[in-house]
């Protein structure tokens, strides 16, 4: 009778991890990064019907890379989660930290028993009840690691670039459109595609109690054309 192969447990996670990480860099990245009344979320998706963010409560954001089918049922999972705690006791109870723990929970028990793990890597986003307030970001990857960003969170792709980018060029005070056009040039140093290709979605508070606001193809265009006049600038130059 031939026995099983052995596999060490450092071994098992290491490979787990590796095949994890190779799945999800190989999509496309994207940006959550603070405003002065929010946050907007930026994803680099060449696709029109499916989606990378969207809202999961008052106030909070659901944004994620990899596997859709993975990371969409997560969302759903996210919002019938938050439905029920909000229902059951407060709409106050239903926080980031709270989802990204049960989101935490999931994806580590996934990669710790499951054969294959997910390979997803999501944010949960949450802007204060004031303008004043602190926002709220977390990073879940795909073993359940948890992560509190501030000012901005780069998921996805090749990120270093990106990351270089928005640290000399992202400032929180700025405006929505401003934000929103360092984000594109970020995506770009990261040789994602633009315009066309970018959905983008915002936490405001000027949009009302629910905050959430997703931006049509159009609204996205018109922000983004600033960026036409100035490269023609530095092209008049050389």
């Amino acid at each position: 009778m031939s026995g099983q192969f052995y596999v060490s447990p450092e071994q098992l996670m290491k490979d787990r991890a590796d095949f994890a990480r190779k799945g999800i860099a190989r999509g496309r990245s994207l940006i959550a990064a603070e405003y002065d009344f929010g946050i907007a979320l930026v994803a680099s998706n060449p696709s029109n019907t499916l989606s990378k963010l969207a809202e999961i409560y008052d106030r909070m954001a659901f944004a994620a890379v990899g596997k859709y089918n993975e990371f969409e049922s997560l969302k759903i999972a996210g919002i019938r989660h938050a439905d029920l705690k909000g229902f059951s006791y407060s709409r106050r109870d239903v926080t980031a930290r709270s989802l990204a723990n049960a989101y935490a929970q999931t994806l580590g028990q996934v990669f710790t028993h499951e054969t294959k793990p997910f390979e997803v890597e999501i944010l949960v986003a949450e802007i204060g009840e004031d303008p004043g307030a602190e926002n709220q970001m977390y990073r879940i990857l795909y073993d359940g690691t948890v992560m509190d960003e501030h000012d901005f969170a780069v998921l996805g792709g090749q990120t270093d670039p990106i990351v270089a980018e928005l640290g000399q060029t992202h400032r929180a005070t700025d405006d929505r459109d401003a934000v929103v056009n360092v984000c594109a040039r970020a995506l770009s140093a990261g040789s994602e595609p633009l315009a066309s290709q970018l959905e983008v979605c915002v936490l405001d508070h000027r949009n009302g109690p629910r905050t959430f606001l997703r931006l049509t193809n159009d609204e996205v265009a018109d922000i983004l054309t600033p960026l036409a006049p100035a490269a023609e600038m530095v092209a008049d130059d050389d």
